[in-house]
């Protein structure tokens, strides 16, 4: 399996080199040259197994002869070997129609563990087999940084440096990446949003120079192989409700466009999903984009949901070039005019192709709010306020009756107790393995929103480490 840039401009690259290069060096996003199809029958017999069969399955195809398949098995089982529930990824009825799919059983408790703990083993791995050392930079929301740190903390052939918006994320988030003591983990908070986190890592990994010298990559959804892991979490609960004979369509709370992106791999893949309904809080440019078919940043607002804070949706490129039929051309004009004025507009008959999948809903706060309320006076359930965007009445009543509907719930609702607390008037605690959470000291570097600051401090901790064991300039795997 080869992968290409979405710009068309970077060198195409095996699925090793895609994992450790991370962001295409044309400043594109690197996709598969194709999807793999599954039959019918291949998905029937996929039905019933572990959710660690299926990731092997899922994955393999993409992965090809860059890993062995023993090898591969490994790592799948090594990655989720701690996650609290035995069936990984498990599915909850709510109503006759309505189920939820669970992604807070990892160890920091929302979905990003699901690709994030593949990707650390994944990276100890091929480091591992070329006696090398990266530079992983990452910028959060909330959530990516903790489940990054996790996978990656300890490592002595990896750094990690990731940066949060100042005083945007919950306490607990926050102290899942800050209270961690490790040598190689580095927190920078940016007096920013998100938003402006991301583009500073975009724009250090664009810095050719300072990217080879330091051997960067990228643990964001921008790299592929957590996209790839991502995807199995919509087969396996698919599977489970009677996919392929029956059809399954999802509503996602999303901001970066990651995780409805890869319900998207899996329907190119053959799954049958009928809708995939777009879920956004108040900062709503991917609803609005499906209603107008121009994508047009706004400024940030915080929310209850603080995760899908973001107005510029890194992961729509990759859609952009299946829409525009892998024209890298009209892709790069299309995202280069987007970084110089803020928008950019798709053609209609390009919008109705796209709409024919994907529909978004924008939930404000007040509404959040009243769906917690709701959920858990009707079911006892308690969800936290990204997974109640994907739990909104109006998204779920975009999907096809005829399908079985399917809301993703992406965090654990002790991760933000005040928001649980005005709703319901609890606030769940913390299970039992992080209740030292707020005992423990935090650790973190204040900088201002701009890329020299953040440059000159990666530098600055990078170079004993750097100046005892620099990477080989043979080893740039991106300028293969």
């Amino acid at each position: 399996m080869k992968y290409h840039s979405t710009r068309g401009k970077a060198p195409v690259l095996n699925f090793d080199e895609v994992v450790l290069t991370g962001l295409a060096r044309d400043g594109g996003l690197y996709v598969p040259e194709d999807y793999p199809k599954f039959t019918p029958e291949k998905w029937r017999q996929l039905r019933g197994k572990s959710y660690q069969d299926v990731a092997f399955e899922v994955m393999m195809p993409f992965i090809g002869d860059s890993i062995k398949p023993d090898i591969l098995r490994t790592l799948i089982n090594d990655a989720y070997a701690n996650f609290r529930h035995q069936a990984i990824a498990p599915v909850k009825q709510l109503d006759t129609n309505h189920f939820l799919l669970e992604l807070f059983h990892g160890p920091t408790l929302a979905f990003k563990d699901y690709a994030l703990q593949f990707l650390g083993k994944l990276f100890d791995h091929l480091l591992g087999e070329r006696g090398e050392r990266l530079t992983i930079l990452g910028a959060t929301s909330g959530d990516t940084g903790s489940a990054a740190i996790e996978a990656c903390r300890d490592k002595g052939s990896i750094d990690i440096f990731m940066l949060h918006p100042y005083n945007r994320t919950s306490e607990i988030q926050r102290k899942q990446m800050t209270t961690v003591r490790a040598a190689n983990v580095h927190n920078i908070a940016l007096r920013a949003s998100f938003d402006d986190c991301q583009a500073i890592v975009k724009a250090l990994l664009g810095d050719l120079s300072f990217r080879d010298k330091y051997k960067l990559s990228a643990v964001n959804s921008i790299n592929w192989a957590r996209i790839l892991a991502q995807v199995v979490y919509y087969v396996y609960a698919a599977l489970s409700l009677g996919a392929p004979d029956r059809l399954v369509s999802f509503a996602v709370p999303t901001g970066n466009f990651g995780n409805v992106f890869a319900a998207y791999v899996a329907k190119q893949m053959g799954l049958p999903i009928g809708r995939l309904a777009v879920g956004t809080n108040k900062n709503d440019i991917l609803t609005r984009f499906f209603e107008s078919g121009e994508m047009r940043t706004e400024p940030v607002s915080p929310s209850l949901s603080p995760s899908m804070d973001i107005q510029v949706s890194s992961n729509f490129e990759r859609l952009l070039f299946d829409a525009y039929d892998r024209d890298a051309a009209r892709v790069t004009e299309a995202m280069l005019g987007f970084g110089d004025v803020g928008s950019f507009k798709v053609p209609p008959d390009t919008l109705a192709k796209l709409r024919e999948l994907f529909r978004g809903g924008r939930i404000e706060d007040d509404s959040i709010t009243q769906i917690i309320r709701e959920t858990y006076q009707r079911t006892q359930e308690i969800i936290d306020p990204h997974t109640a965007v994907a739990c909104a009445p109006h998204l779920l009543q975009g999907l096809p009756q005829d399908s079985v509907h399917i809301s993703l719930a992406c965090a654990h609702p002790a991760k933000f107790p005040d928001a649980i607390h005005t709703a319901i008037g609890i606030s769940p605690p913390l299970p039992q393995f992080l209740s030292h959470l707020f005992e423990q000291p935090e650790q973190f570097t204040v900088l201002e929103n701009d890329p020299t600051a953040v440059k000159d401090f990666i530098e600055k901790e990078l170079e004993v480490n750097f100046a005892s064991n620099p990477p080989s300039a043979d080893n740039c795997y991106s300028s293969k």
